[in-house]
């Protein structure tokens, strides 16, 4: 595997009981400082797969790698280490909010769990985090319901670049918003992904969307991969019915 590889994921299956596999042998690898758009419909296994990855839900058989390492081989201690390299961003911005905490309080969590003290200083550290997002301190003393659904899901993108991570999955994080609202989003991503040499794991059932962003696309379905290949052919020239199907379902993104 070529060295600009961070992240590999082999045969990756999930089982609830013997009779329902809701992800099917999944394959795929993304490279450092690239997107990979996992696109599919609801229900076809994406976000199974986004929790996989980071051991939040386990695989019943494949192997994940990062940096090389199996993940699925890591202790309880190695992956506590390995979750600061590695970030997850949610689908509903609301709920991924604790509403009885100040939001100083939800961007400093990550660095009590781990321990950890940013040199310059938790105050200004925090303050940094949400200029990073496009927000002003001044939110540091206010509650997740004084914001509209736009800026707690800055919020969330914010603690999770925290810990400077190489990796975020981002799990249909603009489902939950207006379309003009979700396009800023979308943009603060990308510029984030340039300015901090990120790699995205973006998933969406928006194929517009997700070709908008993304370097490289995987199509699901029934927990299957049916298609997969650089954005530009998967959309342009799709092999599968079901491609097409997602490209028609959705409009354009003018972000």
């Amino acid at each position: 595997m070529p060295d600009d590889v961070l992240v590999v994921v082999q045969g990756l299956v999930k089982e609830y009981g013997a009779a329902h596999r809701v992800v099917d042998d999944v394959s795929f690898a993304i490279r450092r400082g690239e997107t990979l758009g996992l696109v599919g419909e609801s229900g076809s296994g994406k976000s199974t797969v986004a929790r996989m990855l980071l051991r939040l839900v386990e695989p019943t058989a494949g192997e994940v790698k990062y940096q090389g390492r199996n993940l699925l081989a890591a202790s309880p201690q190695e992956m506590r280490a390995l979750r600061r390299r590695m970030q997850i961003v949610f689908q509903d911005p609301y709920a991924a909010l604790n509403p009885r905490m100040r939001i100083c309080e939800i961007l400093a969590e990550p660095f009590a769990i781990h321990n950890e003290k940013p040199v310059e200083g938790l105050a200004a550290r925090l303050t940094e985090m949400l200029r990073t997002v496009g927000m002003d301190g001044s939110a540091l003393e206010r509650f997740p319901h004084e914001f509209s659904g736009g800026q707690r899901q800055r919020i969330n993108i914010a603690r999770a670049l925290a810990l400077r991570p190489d990796f975020l999955v981002l799990d249909e994080p603009v489902s939950a918003l207006d379309v003009s609202v979700g396009a800023q989003v979308v943009n603060l991503l990308r510029q984030l992904q340039r300015d901090h040499g990120l790699t995205y794991l973006f998933i969406s059932h928006s194929m517009p969307l997700v070709r908008y962003l993304a370097t490289n696309i995987a199509v699901l379905s029934r927990g299957r991969l049916v298609e997969s290949g650089p954005s530009l052919e998967i959309c342009h020239a799709p092999r599968e019915a079901y491609t097409r199907s997602l490209l028609a379902a959705t409009p354009e993104i003018r972000a």
